[in-house]
């Protein structure tokens, strides 16, 4: 029995050991690799992938007292992954399927990860291991799908807001109209561009802080409506440079304003939260790190 925990037990060795293969699982995987970071570079609206290594390393390390906890079990998951994940692998380059092809290399490196730290150590650390769906590129139509109503959206609240402090301005599908200067969504604040970034901060604010259950679903089913208020709260700013200062000045404004959009999002978040607690909500569940 002893000598049965003690193998279940965690050490440096075991540490090192995943390492070692999920970097030689990556080196397998690295045209993959670099074809989802090229992606991230060209791609606007696929750049929240960069934030995706930020998120994960945060929900690790503030969970980070469960490494004492896991035990070295289900190992033989690791080899089961890394077949399917090469499967889909292979079959995702040879058939073009860009989604299979990188969803396939990121279950094909975890596999190779869990061969040797087990399930208990996915169990613990699900909320962080989800996270790394989000390396993986939407697809062209799935992305115009949630891009074209979201972008009608935000161009309908922000001609209602600039008509309430009465300044002039026309709408045209999501094309907004001001001092004889049009200005489409798709090209002031694109729908998709900062969406994904907000939700994964919304995500990062929910599973990196010690919140209730409930809690956690009403700041991650909200996110998409913090997107849309943030958009909003940078496209009317945006819209009146374009139309009154030029192009050169709402180009530099629309450049720099993104990624403060995500300081908002998380005021926005943390609002909420005091918001709750003023009304004498609980909200606040255990110690995250050791839970």
């Amino acid at each position: 029995m002893a000598g049965d925990l003690k193998r279940d037990i965690w050490g440096m060795s075991h540490l090192v050991a995943a390492l070692t293969l999920t970097s030689l699982a990556v080196l397998a995987v690295r045209e993959a690799v670099s074809d989802v970071y090229g992606i991230a570079v060209r791609d606007e609206e696929s750049s929240h992938i960069f934030l995706v290594p930020i998120v994960f390393v945060w929900l690790v390390w503030v969970r980070r007292g469960r490494i004492r906890q896991c035990r070295r079990i289900g190992q033989w998951v690791g080899p089961l992954l890394v077949a399917l994940g090469w499967v889909a692998v292979i079959i995702g380059y040879t058939r073009a399927v860009q989604s299979l092809w990188h969803g396939g290399s990121l279950v094909l490196v975890l596999g190779a990860g869990i061969a040797v730290v087990g399930t208990d150590v996915v169990r613990r650390f699900l909320p962080a291991l989800f996270v790394l769906l989000f390396l993986i590129p939407v697809p062209g139509m799935l992305r115009q799908q949630v891009a074209i109503p979201l972008q009608e959206t935000t161009a309908q609240v922000t001609h209602t807001l600039f008509e309430i402090f009465n300044i002039p301005i026309a709408l045209s599908g999501s094309v907004l109209s001001i001092n004889d200067v049009k200005i489409g969504i798709a090209e002031a604040c694109n729908g998709l561009r900062m969406v994904f970034a907000l939700v994964l901060v919304s995500y990062a604010f929910a599973f990196g802080t010690p919140l209730k259950w409930y809690v956690r679903l009403i700041v991650v089913v909200l996110s998409p409506v913090s997107a849309i208020l943030c958009n909003v709260i940078r496209l009317i700013p945006t819209v009146w440079l374009y139309g009154y200062q030029g192009d050169k000045v709402g180009d530099f404004f629309h450049e720099y304003s993104g990624w403060f959009m995500l300081i908002i999002a998380f005021l926005i978040l943390m609002g909420i939260i005091r918001l709750m607690r003023w009304a004498l909500v609980p909200v606040t569940n255990y110690t995250l790190a050791y839970d």
